[in-house]
């Protein structure tokens, strides 16, 4: 294994905390942003595959900002890259300026088919169908009768080699001037643009009520559904969604499984995934 730089912390200070760490800065070094995964996500492994997909994604021609180097933080693994000034994701906006939430919504539509319009590195990148299909069999807060309701839905699901980000979400897509860019790649493959859509509805109306979700994403239970209902009109051009609302539901459902495959979750997790799968599963 390379060796890598080692990274005193006393000389950056924090600006800013998502799901999955934290990003720092270094008024030595203004051009770049040392980001910090939490326990679990900053072994080498895990920050060497978000490293390299970064520069994967790059090579398709999709906005993001460029990866640099990877490092060390006393015994964790973390990366440098490219700081872009004067952004700011989706959720600081919607929650600095909630009157532009509808508008942010908006943007996120655009950005989201510019995306989901993009054809894959399949040979790099994952099939988002094959994961999900792995995490079904190995998951265990499903009973085998609903396993086989999964199974089925998912052999109706289209293949498609269009990109998919994975994490889908207001915090993800940051904002810098006119020009937009995609953070946190690492669960970056290929499928359906539902599986992400499907985790958007999840995070804007499973988890909306959540306190722990409304503080990563900087938005209340109230602001989390009114982007979703401005999201899923600019998607369909439909004032009334619901039908929409029900395929992301069922998509919504795919993503607690698919949550396994990802990041193994915690015995609390798989209780409240099981309680939401059973109440989604009737919309099979």
């Amino acid at each position: 294994m390379a060796d890598y730089p080692q990274i005193d912390l006393t000389a950056w200070h924090p600006t800013g905390q998502g799901g999955n760490g934290t990003t720092y800065e270094n008024p030595e070094r203004p051009d770049v942003i040392l980001k910090v995964n939490k326990s679990g996500l900053n072994t080498f492994e895990a920050v060497k595959k978000e490293f390299d997909v970064s520069r994967a994604v790059d090579a398709l021609g999709i906005s993001v900002p460029k990866m640099l180097e990877m490092v060390r933080v006393g015994d964790a693994y973390a990366t440098i890259s490219e700081r872009i000034k004067e952004k700011k994701s989706l959720s600081r906006i919607c929650h600095d300026q909630p009157e532009r939430i509808e508008e942010m919504a908006r943007l996120m539509c655009a950005k989201g088919r510019e995306l989901f319009s993009a054809t894959c590195n399949t040979d790099f990148f994952p099939s988002r169908k094959e994961q999900l299909l792995r995490a079904v069999e190995k998951v265990q807060f499903i009973g085998k009768k609903n396993k086989a309701v999964l199974r089925a839905f998912a052999d109706t699901i289209r293949d498609v080699k269009t990109c998919s980000h994975g994490d889908f979400n207001t915090g993800n897509l940051i904002l810098a001037g006119e020009k937009c860019y995609w953070i946190d790649l690492d669960r970056f493959g290929y499928g359906d643009p539902m599986f992400d859509i499907g985790h958007l509805y999840q995070i804007c109306n499973t988890y909306a009520p959540m306190k722990q979700v409304q503080d990563i994403f900087h938005m209340t239970e109230a602001q989390l559904r009114l982007f979703w209902d401005a999201f899923a009109k600019e998607y369909t051009g439909k004032e009334n969604h619901g039908e929409f609302d029900d395929e992301a539901a069922r998509f919504a459902c795919l993503d607690m499984v698919l949550r396994y495959e990802f990041q193994k979750s915690s015995l609390p997790e798989r209780l409240f995934f099981a309680v939401h799968i059973r109440r989604l599963i009737c919309k099979f």
